[in-house]
């Protein structure tokens, strides 16, 4: 690595520094983090080898054979239910000679066989079948099979962590379910899915995530009538892991068929997971969301919209409709938007920006997270039952 980079490094080091001290500056990132190769290996190294990122709702997963197929920072990763009804996150790369077993995305199949040389492999990826092997005395079948990653399932969402020894998220997402009970998150059923690309640093999405601000100009037709960005948010952050945030309607959101508190019917109920997950309750619905890292510039937008079983039953196709195209129209908003910035973050004048009491509470949390990710000396993240 020459100096300059070693330089460019250090000073992003620097800086995130400053957002662990208990009164940090209302600043955002400078230019460079969204754009630094170095920074880059290090988050891939530090953050997304050893964190939980919600990949999947249940119901994608519902059957024997079902798969969810994703790259997290350039790790293949597949999810899948055997007949037992187990999950299993698995390395899709063939161990013969590293052909992907599936393409990302979604489907069912009863085994795995690669299209290379037809080795076939269990749901559980144990080897069931390489053709013409015998003959190499060296080669033992049973010792063959598909290295695992951790995954979890917690109220319907499904978890995967490429550090096959990560301590589990359940303990964490715990700690704020108690906001989110009487939505009955593992009652509810799926009913939209979708999986863009966004050419954007993973850093300036979440960003975006953490704060309610930016609706006052990417979304002044689709959100801002009822979820003002001028709204106070508030933060409370429960782990390394989880933070948890509300955001004011207009107006209140009642509930068709779900009991909830004033609290929960005038606002938008967020769940944020480090380093880049996150559902939103709204009334009956919930929207979840995951911004898979694929390179510095470019994440994978992994998410679907969920309602009670009651409501999608009732086969209201308004309701679907309507909240198709308003999770499409957010999800475009957002794109247009944040590709805009990642196009001007090169700018020679580019710098770091002060940052609104609208949007600091939020970038902030999200910033010291990095930084604990990035700089500390102990291994990351901390103990369940931190909290700030």
């Amino acid at each position: 690595m020459s100096v300059l980079t070693h330089r460019g490094l250090d000073e992003i080091r620097a800086t995130l520094r400053e957002y662990l001290d208990p009164h940090p500056p209302a600043l955002s990132l400078p230019p460079a983090a969204y754009t630094s190769a170095e920074l880059w290996d290090l988050e891939c190294e530090r953050i997304f080898r050893r964190s939980w990122f919600l990949v999947a709702h249940t119901d994608q997963l519902a059957r024997k054979g079902d798969y969810v197929s994703l790259s997290i920072a350039g790790e293949p990763v597949v999810v899948t239910r055997d007949g037992e009804g187990v999950l299993h996150a698995l390395s899709p790369v063939c161990r013969h000679r590293l052909m992907p077993l599936v393409e990302p995305g979604a489907g069912q199949l009863k085994s795995f066989t690669c299209p290379y040389h037809r080795w076939n492999y269990a749901l559980d990826g144990r080897l069931r079948g390489a053709p013409y092997m015998e003959g190499n005395t060296e080669f033992a079948k049973a010792d063959c099979r598909l290295p695992r990653f951790a995954v979890a399932e917690w109220n319907g969402f499904v978890w995967v962590n490429t550090d096959a020894a990560a301590d589990p998220i359940e303990p964490h997402l715990e700690l704020a379910a108690h906001r989110y009970a009487a939505y009955r998150l593992d009652r509810m059923t799926l009913v939209d899915s979708w999986s863009l690309e966004w050419q954007v640093n993973w850093k300036l999405v979440m960003e975006n995530g953490h704060e309610n601000y930016h609706v006052l100009g990417l979304h002044q037709q689709t959100l801002e009538p009822f979820m003002p960005g001028g709204g106070d948010v508030a933060v409370e952050h429960f782990s390394p892991w989880v933070l948890h945030a509300r955001i004011p309607f207009t107006l209140p959101l009642p509930a068709q068929t779900l009991r909830l508190d004033e609290m929960q019917q005038s606002n938008g109920m967020v769940l944020v997971g480090f380093p880049a997950s996150a559902f939103i309750a709204l009334s009956d619905q919930v929207v979840w969301l995951t911004f898979v890292p694929q390179t510095i510039d470019r994440v994978r937008v992994l998410g679907g919209v969920l309602t009670t079983p009651e409501l999608a039953a009732a086969g209201d196709a308004s309701i679907e409709r309507t909240q198709r195209a308003v999770t499409a129209m957010i999800n475009d908003e957002d794109r247009i938007g944040l590709e805009a910035v990642q196009r001007a973050v090169g700018s020679r004048f580019a710098e770091r920006g002060h940052l609104s009491p609208k949007e600091a509470p939020g970038m902030l949390a999200f910033y010291r997270n990095l930084a604990e990710a990035l700089l500390g000396d102990t291994p990351w993240p901390g103990p369940v039952g931190e909290s700030r």
